[in-house]
């Protein structure tokens, strides 16, 4: 159907399937080949868009800005920017189908066509391949090269193995590099395991550079990266060791305080009343609004902050389990901390806190170095787990199990 360019209208609506639709907002009109209506809407709805135009001929600055043409150039440049989005936030490709995404992108660029699912997956896999050589290229250089590899599940019970490489830059930064992320369907084996690590090895080009490979204390990691498996020198994780023996010191009475906190915290997690009236408590006794935190196993330093969020929230949450009409007298009498477990977690407090301080130093991914390894270690056995002035007998003792556990897996002897 051809229509007259000649109103200023025309700046500001498009003509779809009969329909008229506003450029600038969802206003959809019936098209019978006059503009009055589309001017009747701009001068209640756009007012701005039409000031200072003295002829229907004449558009606005604005106008012009908003019809812009979307040129090849541009519009390249726009795939490229929503491929780049899918990869960093990790999103389905199929998100460029989503009306919602539609009509955004509508709404930033009108006269931009998205590309298919199809497409976007082309580009990505293209992108994938250049970043490949790229790394080819930047390894081919590298003198040393380390490997960290670790074995996990997703949350669908499937296992994965990834390993990771590190090495020096030509800007002498710290670099790192996943080079494999498989899945494991079979037993993990060290023989298993092993073979991933030679393969990966061979695969990117760094065979007799490798010269050290960080893993976990597991047995068959450890059996894997063995000499008589592969060429480089096994290196178990300091974190990971430091957390072994954190774990053998709860492995006295403070499992019993660990696991009544947990449940404590879990009824607050799981009931909304218990949750949205804490807030309340929060409020009224001016604290902060934090919700409480869960302990899990494999989650490095979750004990320390359970406690620290708890002793921070006591009497807020004290406030809530003392109210009947949001905790039951049976529930309450389950739930509560008695005094002493309330008094053991703020007494721990200082150790635990040192110890996250030094499990946070070793994990950290660019300024980690095995030189703080033994400086740190020597500082956690000879000052932090020492026993001092006000300790209660139940901290005494999980330094000493601590001190004593550490020292024995990382071969070191008191001072």
């Amino acid at each position: 159907m051809k229509r007259s360019k000649r109103s200023v209208a025309w700046d500001h609506f498009d003509l779809k399937n009969g329909d008229v639709h506003c450029t600038h907002c969802d206003a959809v009109y019936k098209y019978n080949s006059a503009t009055t209506t589309m001017m009747y809407h701009l001068k209640n709805a756009h007012p701005t868009l039409l000031a200072g135009s003295s002829s229907s001929s004449q558009p606005t600055i604005t106008s012009v800005l908003a019809r812009r043409s979307c040129d090849s150039q541009r519009a390249d440049k726009i795939t490229k920017g929503i491929c780049k989005f899918i990869q960093t936030d990790m999103l389905p490709i199929s998100v460029v189908e989503g009306k919602g995404f539609g009509n955004l992108m509508d709404i930033m660029e009108p006269a931009y066509h998205i590309p298919s699912r199809r497409t976007v997956t082309r580009l990505i896999e293209t992108q994938y391949e250049e970043r490949k050589e790229e790394l080819f290229k930047k390894l081919a250089k590298a003198e040393s090269v380390a490997l960290t590899t670790d074995c996990w599940t997703a949350l669908t019970a499937e296992s994965y193995n990834t390993i990771t490489c590190h090495y020096i830059g030509d800007d002498w930064e710290m670099n790192s590099a996943v080079l494999l992320t498989e899945s494991l369907p079979g037993r993990h084996t060290a023989d298993c395991l092993a073979e991933k690590l030679n393969g990966a090895v061979e695969q990117w080009g760094i065979e007799g550079r490798v010269i050290a490979c960080v893993h976990d204390n597991a047995a068959n990691i450890v059996a894997a990266n063995r000499p008589t498996r592969v060429s480089w020198v096994s290196v178990a994780c300091f974190a990971h060791t430091l957390q072994l023996a954190i774990n053998d010191g709860f492995a006295l009475y403070l499992n019993r305080v660990i696991s009544a906190a947990g449940k404590l915290v879990g009824h607050f997690n799981h009931s909304t009343v218990a949750s949205k009236t804490l807030q309340k408590k929060q409020e009224q006794m001016a604290l902060p609004s934090h919700r409480l935190i869960q302990s899990c196993k494999t989650r490095w330093n979750s004990v320390c902050e359970m406690f620290d969020r708890l002793v921070e929230q006591r009497w807020a949450v004290a406030a809530v389990l003392s109210d009947r009409t949001v905790t039951k007298l049976q529930d309450a009498r389950i739930l509560e901390l008695k005094d002493e477990h309330w008094r053991l977690m703020e007494e721990m407090q200082p150790v635990l806190r040192a110890l996250k301080c030094a499990t946070t130093v070793m994990s950290a991914e660019k300024d980690v170095s095995i030189s703080n390894t033994y400086p740190i270690t020597f500082g956690l056995i000879n000052a932090h787990l020492m026993r001092k002035e006000g300790d209660g007998p139940k901290v005494i003792e999980f330094k000493t199990k601590v001190r004593s556990s550490l020292s024995t897996r990382m071969n070191v002897s008191y001072i």
